[in-house]
């Protein structure tokens, strides 16, 4: 349904409030075909981090940086244009 990996997929969907990785993955292709829609995945991949590291989630926000990092390693447009 996208070409976004699980992880990608369930950072947006926790973000996003989106129960259900089906519904998740709708919109995650939704925001990726939308204009600065990989920055937008981007810049919800650092706000689940910044959460889990208030949360002092340590084990969560590694997972999510492991999936920023392969994100923007497969999306390389995410980080032009972003600020």
């Amino acid at each position: 349904m996208t070409d976004l990996s699980v992880d990608e997929v369930a950072a947006i969907g926790e973000h996003e409030h989106v129960s259900g990785i089906v519904a998740a993955a709708a919109m995650a292709d939704y925001l990726m075909h939308q204009h600065k829609g990989p920055q937008a995945v981007q810049r919800m991949i650092c706000d689940e981090i910044r959460a889990a590291l208030h949360a002092d989630n340590l084990d969560r926000a590694r997972l999510l940086y492991a999936t920023l990092h392969h994100f923007i390693r497969e999306h390389p447009e995410a980080v032009h244009g972003s600020l």
